[in-house]
């Protein structure tokens, strides 16, 4: 089975890109998303998946970065997700795929049984070694990006508020869209609170608004009354 793992780190990024990318090399892929931060704990889409998958599937990702943003845990899961069987595919960084770190293994020196051994014994470690590096560096590099990329917001952030702009929204103010407006319309015409006969059930599944949303803006309408 293959699946394709694509991941942001925050709710306004899109995915879209990460998803063409996989499908154009694997179209059977089945796309797992999530909307989540860097670290593998706690990531309920990555769990399911990583509990899931068996010996012969395949996890692909569009790079490192969408494996774990934490050098320790990705190298970590790479190491256990290897051992079981489970093929992992980095479109970005294709010399750390399982299947380039098996040949990498495989071409390792047999034995002669002579004293040359000790030298070849010595030259196999050194060629295990330099492969398990090549995978840490690539997860050290991918946090060292993200490390990067977020002080590089915080920076920003912080120049733009001592210029004397404001940064996200003033507490207490009311964020409305085109979308929060037709919704809201949607909810007075059709909710029971109001003027409608559909229960609150019935009323998401129309506006297709989150539990949480449809509840703040039908609290939003009471208040406006």
């Amino acid at each position: 089975m293959e699946y394709g793992y694509a991941r942001i780190s925050r709710a306004k990024q899109s995915i879209e890109r990460q998803i063409r990318n996989i499908k154009a090399a694997y179209p059977n892929a089945t796309i797992v998303q999530e909307v989540f931060t860097r670290t593998t704990l706690n990531r309920k889409e990555w769990n399911k998946l990583y509990n899931k998958v068996k010996s012969g599937d395949t996890i692909i990702f569009d790079s490192v970065s969408r494996m774990s943003g934490n050098a320790d845990e990705g190298i970590a899961a790479y190491e256990d997700l290897y051992n079981r069987g489970v093929s992992l595919v980095f479109l970005k960084e294709p010399h750390i795929n399982t299947d380039t770190y098996k040949k990498a293994l495989s071409n390792l020196i047999s034995m002669t049984n002579t004293s040359v051994d000790f030298i070849l014994e010595g030259i196999n470690k050194y060629l295990m070694a330099l492969a398990k590096e090549q995978i840490r560096i690539a997860f050290e590099q991918s946090e060292k990006e993200v490390e990067d990329l977020h002080q590089r917001t915080r920076e920003g952030i912080e120049t733009a508020r001592l210029n004397g702009k404001q940064i996200g929204q003033r507490q207490g103010a009311k964020l409305t869209t085109k979308k929060s407006v037709a919704a809201k319309e949607v909810i007075q015409k059709h909710s029971r609170d109001f003027c409608g006969t559909l229960d609150d059930t019935e009323v998401m599944k129309l506006t297709g608004l989150s539990r949480n949303t449809y509840y703040k803006y039908k609290r939003e309408l009471k208040e406006a009354k």
